[in-house]
């Protein structure tokens, strides 16, 4: 359970503002008591009956005596919120907690809690507190629950008082809020056969070698432990030390995951959209590449990666990388459409080296930006395709007529120029398509009956 908002807010100070303003907050039936006091004070001056006179001033100062006492009682009440989870994926449920603590020296009256909470959450939590002695506290919970990404604030909380008899309310409110941080969906996925992964940690080993050539050896100073075999003599008489040759260094394996984010390249909104689709999936493949010890990286049609990204991503499997995930999956969950019309930035920022594997969502494509997509091929050691076909996402599965996988102009240039390209359709399952480009990457490779899979 992750704690969000634990400061104490202090509020509910009944010395704040000024009487106008208590006066602002007499309710229907306060300002009911002080009409009906007020004419019958009129009356009995009209017509010179003394009782009624009483009556009415007792019925005009009753509430004017509450809006008093209620503005004058000193007291003060701490609020807490606590969020369980902090971070949640779309669909599920996240619980608020909320604990009022009374730390005053008085009991306080009944309190109404409200706290303020975006439409999409659900409606406003309100709730009903009896009396809280001093010193004491009340905790009370809601669940809030949205299928759309975001940032959601939640707060402040409001706070309303109100005298014994209900001719008064003061509302205050706390100052400090707190965000809800609804993430993409993200679905396991089985491990499958994908080439182009630097060997390494993981699946692979790929070894960055010591030697720049036979007789280039880079050395080291000799280390207690090390082998004497490994002793390189004309380096030790050089530097008149004990130098040995290094060990070769295990690169760790790449993945890049590239999120077509162009506004052009999709159509409709909503959960079940086909962008919601490919941010969900480029979620599931990032967490997937992180379990199985990758080097991820987050890349965008506009060239923007997440904050905090070093040159070659996150490290997986790390004490690092359920922290590297959750930067992730924040950038995800505010990732919105681009104005970009294409893909040149995101290819301006993988052509300068090997980007080990490359996996990309993409939208709909023209020639040029597939064009582009097939140079960008030849700056990995894999690439793997999902492309989606707003077309066939706006129809019904029953309308989509034709094969859905292949038939496309874009899909055989992809394939041309060494993608694993997979069209998918709507309502498909992300584990499905997954295995489906495992297999089309393993007949691929065998026909081609040299690159390694991992």
């Amino acid at each position: 359970m992750s704690t969000a908002g634990s400061a104490r807010a202090e509020g509910a100070r009944g010395d704040r503002g000024g009487l106008r303003t208590a006066l602002a907050g007499l309710t229907t039936r306060g300002r009911s008591f002080l009409a009906a006091g007020a004419a019958a004070v009129v009356c009995a001056y009209v017509l010179g009956q003394s009782d009624l006179l009483r009556v009415g001033l007792l019925l005009a100062v009753l509430p004017l005596m509450c809006a008093g006492v209620l503005h004058r009682t000193r007291y003060r009440v701490a609020g807490s919120r606590r969020l369980s989870p902090a971070r949640v994926p779309a669909g599920s449920e996240a619980r608020v907690h909320l604990r009022m603590e009374n730390v005053s020296r008085m009991p306080t009256g009944l309190l109404m809690l409200q706290d303020r909470v975006p439409y999409v959450l659900g409606p406003r939590p309100r709730f009903v507190l009896d009396r809280v002695e001093a010193g004491g506290r009340r905790e009370v919970s809601y669940r809030v629950r949205s299928d759309l990404r975001g940032r959601y604030p939640l707060g402040p909380l409001q706070l309303r008082l109100s005298d014994p008899f209900g001719m008064c309310e003061l509302t205050r409110s706390f100052s400090t809020y707190d965000t809800l941080t609804v993430i993409p969906r993200v679905e396991p996925l089985p491990p499958v056969r994908l080439s182009g992964e630097a060997k390494g940690y993981g699946d692979g080993r790929q070894r960055s070698l010591a030697l720049a050539g036979e007789d280039d050896v880079i050395p080291r100073g000799y280390r207690y432990g090390d082998d004497l075999r490994r002793v390189h003599w004309r380096s030790t008489a050089r530097y008149g030390e004990l130098m040995v040759r290094r060990e070769e260094q295990p690169q760790r394996a790449r993945c890049t995951v590239l999120l077509d984010t162009r506004a052009v390249a999709y159509d409709g909104a909503g959960p079940d959209a086909a962008f919601e689709w490919a941010v969900s999936g480029a979620a599931s493949v990032l967490v997937h590449m992180l379990e199985r010890g990758f080097s991820v990286r987050l890349l965008t049609d506009t060239g923007d990666a997440v904050p905090g990204e070093g040159s070659d991503g996150f490290a997986g499997a790390s004490q690092e990388s359920a922290d590297a995930a959750g930067l992730m999956m924040d950038a995800l969950a505010v990732v919105g459409h681009s104005d970009g019309a294409g893909l040149s930035r995101a290819y301006d920022m993988v052509r300068g080296g090997n980007e080990g594997l490359l996996v990309a969502f993409l939208g709909d494509l023209d020639e040029e930006q597939t064009s582009v997509l097939a140079r960008m091929r030849q700056r990995s050691g894999g690439a793997v395709a999902f492309v989606l076909d707003s077309g066939t996402w706006l129809r019904e599965p029953s309308d989509v007529s034709g094969p859905l996988d292949g038939g496309g102009e874009r899909l055989r240039m992809l394939r041309e120029a060494g993608w694993t390209a997979v069209s998918v359709p709507r309502g498909a399952s992300l584990e499905d398509q997954w295995q489906l480009a495992g297999r089309e990457r393993f007949g691929l490779v065998t026909a081609r009956g040299g690159e390694g899979a991992g």
